[in-house]
């Protein structure tokens, strides 16, 4: 079926007003299921109103009952009276609403961390930003990243569950064929490279071989307090031969 001109706000409708399962509302919408199943929590389109679709001529009545009466039927669109110019893909970055542009740290985030095998490029083409940015929210430089809190960018509808997955599947692939490029299983993934252990020290210091055998290390400090000695005779006399301001006073007059 062709996809409506807004999908997301005819999915409104249609899980608001019609007992079509999410399975049939996500093909007819061309969006994820579980994007279809955000909206009926909730969590997904918030704010936005749904669009009779109609009313708008893109499905009839009898169709859309039809499909409610047997769940395995997909939705067929109505035939236009007019012809629309097909819609052509974009190149270039997505462009990002302005109210939801301050989402975007929480997106970055939330990416970066349940899909580190994701490219800059490809976070900055889902989520609609660029590579400085993405490094600032990496590396805890961003302004405000006191209050960047990983959120979904499904969620804040960002981009679509298609299209992660699609990025995520590609990413995956990627690796695999680095994987097999370098002759690594997946259990060699964890191991550093060499570059990276090559300066560390191979034999433990002398401090952590005096404390396997038993031995701790005795600082400086502690040494040279038990190698001092008092004697409480010599440490009283001193205490008799210092002079007071008052006995100065005394001897004075």
């Amino acid at each position: 079926m062709t996809q409506p001109l807004m999908p997301k706000a005819t999915a409104v409708w249609l899980v608001e007003n019609t007992a079509l399962t999410f399975d049939q509302i996500a093909e007819c919408c061309g969006l994820h299921v579980l994007e279809v199943k955000g909206i009926a929590d909730g969590d997904v389109a918030a704010g936005i109103k749904g669009m009779d679709p109609v009313a708008a001529g893109q499905l009839t009545r009898a169709e859309i009952e039809r499909c409610q009466n047997d769940t395995d039927a997909r939705l067929k669109a109505a035939e236009s009276k007019h012809k629309l110019p097909p819609v052509v893909a974009r190149k270039g970055p997505r462009y990002t609403p302005v109210s939801r542009r301050q989402d975007r740290p929480d997106a970055i985030a939330w990416l970066l961390r349940y899909h580190p095998e994701l490219s800059d490029a490809q976070v900055g083409k889902l989520v609609g930003t660029t590579k400085p940015t993405i490094q600032s929210v990496r590396d805890r430089s961003h302004w405000n990243s006191a209050n960047i809190k990983p959120v979904d960018p499904v969620t804040l509808g960002l981009c679509s569950q298609i299209e992660l997955d699609e990025a995520v599947q590609k990413a995956a692939k990627k690796l695999e064929r680095e994987r097999k490029k370098l002759g690594l299983s997946e259990d060699d993934t964890t191991l550093l490279p060499t570059s990276e252990t090559a300066g560390r020290p191979a034999d433990p210091y002398p401090a952590e071989l005096e404390a396997e055998a038993g031995e701790p290390p005795v600082p400086a400090q502690q040494d040279e307090e038990k190698e001092r000695e008092y004697d409480p005779d010599s440490v009283f006399a001193k205490l008799k031969d210092v002079k007071t301001d008052e006995d100065e006073d005394e001897s004075k007059e």
